[in-house]
C-alpha cells in the first residue's frame, strides 16, 4: 500500500486504484478484499480530502501512470469531505472521466442524490462485515476492472 504523499514508483502496466478513506478498519477491509479477489492493481490511499486534492493535482494528465483506473470515495472524510472531492474532480478535464464509486456508510437519500448530481458513477453503502465487503469488492472488480473500458485507452491492464 502506498500513501498519497509517497512517490508513485510502482512499475506496472496497471493503473492504480485510488482509495479515499480515513477509517483504518475500512482501509484494512479494502486491502484484504483486494488481495482475496486477486486484484493486481496497485492501491493508493488518501486519508482525507486534502490528500485527495493533492493527488489530483499531481496526476492531472491522461498519460500520468498515477492516474487511477477507478476511485473508491468515502463521503465522511476529515478536512475536506467526499462531496467536495467529487465536485473538484468533476470540474477537471481529465479527472471528470475517471470512474468514481462512492463507498460510504451513509444511506441518506440526500447524500445519494448529491453524489449522483455531482457525477458519481456508482453509490455503494459499505457493508459492516468482511465477507459482505469482500463480495462488494468482487463485484467492483468484475465490472469496473474487467468489463468496463476505462478512459484514456487503458487497454493493457493486467487481467487475472
Amino acid at each position: 500500500m502506498k500513501t498519497a504523499d509517497q512517490t508513485h514508483a510502482v512499475v506496472s502496466l496497471s493503473r492504480p486504484i485510488l482509495l479515499v478513506e480515513d477509517n483504518a478498519m475500512d482501509v484494512d477491509f479494502a486491502l484484504q478484499s483486494f488481495e482475496e479477489n486477486s486484484i493486481l492493481n496497485p492501491v493508493v490511499v488518501c486519508r482525507d480530502g486534502e490528500e485527495a486534492f493533492a493527488y489530483m493535482l499531481k496526476y492531472a494528465t491522461p498519460h500520468d501512470r498515477g492516474l487511477p483506473i477507478v476511485v473508491l470515495l468515502d463521503l465522511r472524510l476529515p478536512k475536506v469531505d467526499g462531496i467536495s472531492v467529487l465536485r473538484q474532480a468533476r470540474q477537471h478535464p481529465v479527472w471528470k472521466q475517471i470512474p468514481f464509486i462512492v463507498l460510504t456508510t451513509s444511506s441518506e437519500s440526500t447524500d445519494i442524490s448529491r453524489a449522483y448530481e455531482l457525477g458519481a458513477n456508482s453509490y455503494i453503502v459499505k457493508p459492516v462485515n468482511f465477507a459482505a465487503f469482500a463480495e462488494v469488492v468482487k463485484n467492483i472488480k468484475a465490472y469496473w476492472l474487467l468489463i468496463n473500458e476505462p478512459p484514456f485507452g487503458e487497454h493493457n491492464r493486467r487481467r487475472p
